[in-house]
């Protein structure tokens, strides 16, 4: 009698541990399924999409004349082996979907100039078919810089039709004589910006638009008369989670990474908007990060009671 229960409670046992094996064998399958399809989302799904995010910017400096003036500022391409003229058609489409009143690139047109060798023809012919009547403004980040594009990219961006703006400031200016005055710096990077001479051309009567790749010279810029800081840089990290902050972010995209900040330190607050781009560099994935373009309206503060 003993013999048999000692069988039975080995059976018994031993069947215990089958129905645990299967249950962690089950569970792993599910596991790798879960992983296997955040990865192909994240690789081939969401650095496909384009979210479109609209943004009021209101303040008393913005001159009558603007009011409801729209910008479409946009970052980050990185044009190369993962996004393709074809991919950059559509954002022209889009771009111009929007009808901008005036465009605006923060950098890192391409992610290796050279590498992407007699494409770059056709993509200049697409970013020439951008559209805004008040004109497009560009400035260099750091691929533009590297990638042996630094020598170029200023061309080729102004034979599409852009203004690339190098350490210095760009009215645009009203038949009516009224204006805004746009800023743009040099890539902090592998550039050579010049903080003091190209903001200390600024009035502070003037509503300025600080046109900077790197978001973190926000903390020096508010030190000068501007109102707003376009920048990009950071990808937004690229890759997020539900949990924590993005797993990496470059350089001076540490402490601003994406969306609207006001920044405080000079005589008056400064708003900064950080695009989360459109490309991707170094791993082509994105995870719970959308490439944006940003549609920014300004609102003369007190429009309503004029």
């Amino acid at each position: 009698m003993l013999t048999f229960e000692v069988r039975e409670l080995h059976v018994n046992r031993r069947h215990h541990d089958y129905k645990l094996i299967r249950r962690a064998a089950a569970t792993a399958g599910v596991v790798s399924i879960l992983v296997l399809t955040l990865l192909a989302y994240s690789a081939y799904v969401e650095p496909n999409l384009l979210r479109v995010k609209e943004i009021d910017i209101v303040s008393e400096y913005i001159p009558p004349s603007f009011n409801d003036l729209t910008i479409v500022h946009f970052s980050d391409t990185h044009i190369g082996e993962y996004y393709d003229n074809e991919k950059l058609k559509k954002l022209v489409e889009r771009v111009n979907g929007l009808h901008p009143d005036l465009i605006i690139f923060t950098g890192d047109l391409f992610d290796h100039y050279s590498n992407y060798g007699t494409r770059r023809e056709e993509a200049q012919q697409l970013l020439g078919q951008m559209n805004a009547h008040l004109g497009k403004y560009a400035v260099y980040g750091n691929h533009d810089r590297g990638g042996g594009g630094s020598r170029k990219y200023e061309v080729y961006l102004e034979e599409a039709g852009f203004e690339v703006l190098v350490n210095e400031t760009h009215p645009i200016l009203l038949p009516n004589g009224e204006k805004i005055v746009l800023a743009g710096l040099d890539d902090a990077m592998l550039g050579k910006p010049d903080i003091p001479n190209t903001f200390n051309q600024l009035r502070a009567e003037d509503f300025n638009i600080a046109i900077v790749h790197q978001p973190d010279l926000a903390d020096d810029i508010v030190k000068y008369p501007v109102d707003l800081q376009l920048s990009g840089h950071s990808h937004g990290g690229q890759v997020q989670t539900p949990w924590s902050k993005p797993i990496y972010t470059p350089p001076l995209a540490v402490k601003y990474v994406e969306g609207k900040y006001t920044v405080r330190g000079g005589d008056k607050p400064m708003q900064l908007y950080v695009n989360r781009g459109i490309g991707t560099t170094r791993l082509p994935i994105r995870f719970m990060n959308v490439p944006e373009l940003t549609k920014l309206t300004l609102v003369r503060k007190g429009a309503a009671s004029e």
